[in-house]
């Protein structure tokens, strides 16, 4: 077992600074990234082909270096979110969480009793069974992260229930798919998205919960935190290794 150290960060009214693997899932970009220090990895199950093996592997390199492993979890059932937390994952990140009902299945899904109703299993996360059993449910009650996706019109306007709900932990504002859902694709500085933006810090205020979004500069970051926000998303390997492949190609043209 172990502690999260995002939760841990979050309750001392920290920032945390998240990134990701979307495409290449390999035990060793996650272990750089924890030589690097993030706080904690977002590993993408949504939108990749990623198998469970493959998020296996990345869980454990994450605990390795002490860095949160956090899955975004497919929306397709109950297994999706318990198979990512029994493989040790610190938590989960469900998208299109839709209103609070939807936030109460999530948290259902992922917590024990009295919180949820999460299937009684434990293995890697209950450290294959050498701990007691009684901690152990106390323990994944009290460190198991769980953080909501805003990112369909419809969650803007059932914001506050959602971040009232007993078991979210932060929610994340998706921009892409918000812009969508308002007809408005790919308007990611749309008024509309920055409005669903401050009524989801205004309800995570009132209920005491954290908030984040994606960033893409400095300046980005310093507006986020100005505004509240505790959890820093940045970009993902496969936007680092473009990038940095295309800088060092650049190196050697035009000579």
């Amino acid at each position: 077992m172990r502690r999260s150290l995002v939760k841990e960060k979050l309750q001392r009214d920290e920032y945390v600074v998240l990134t990701q693997v979307w495409t290449v899932p390999h035990w060793k970009i996650v272990e750089i990234m924890g030589l690097i220090g993030f706080d904690g990895v977002w590993i993408e199950h949504e939108h990749s082909d990623f198998s469970y093996g493959d998020l296996s592997q990345m869980i454990l390199a994450a605990r390795a270096h002490d860095m949160d492993s956090l899955i975004r979890v497919e929306r397709t059932g109950y297994n999706g979110t318990l198979k990512a937390l029994e493989a040790g994952a610190t938590g989960i990140i469900a998208p299109h969480c839709l209103g609070a009902e939807d936030a109460r299945a999530i948290v259902r899904d992922a917590k024990y009793d009295p919180v949820g109703f999460r299937g009684c299993g434990g293995s890697v996360d209950a450290d294959y069974g050498l701990v007691d059993r009684s901690a152990y449910y106390a323990n994944t009650l009290q460190e198991t992260l769980v953080i909501a996706i805003i990112e369909d019109k419809e969650a803007v306007d059932e914001i506050d229930g959602i971040a009232a709900t007993e078991g979210i932990d932060a929610l994340l504002l998706g921009p892409g798919d918000l812009s969508q859902s308002y007809g408005l694709l790919g308007q990611l500085d749309h008024e509309l998205v920055h409005a669903a933006r401050d009524a989801m810090a205004q309800a995570c205020a009132r209920h005491g919960k954290a908030w984040g979004a994606p960033v893409g500069s400095r300046d980005d970051v310093k507006r986020l935190l100005d505004k509240g926000g505790r959890l820093v998303q940045l970009a993902n390997e496969q936007a680092a290794l473009v990038s940095g492949l295309t800088q060092m190609k650049e190196m050697a043209e035009g000579l």
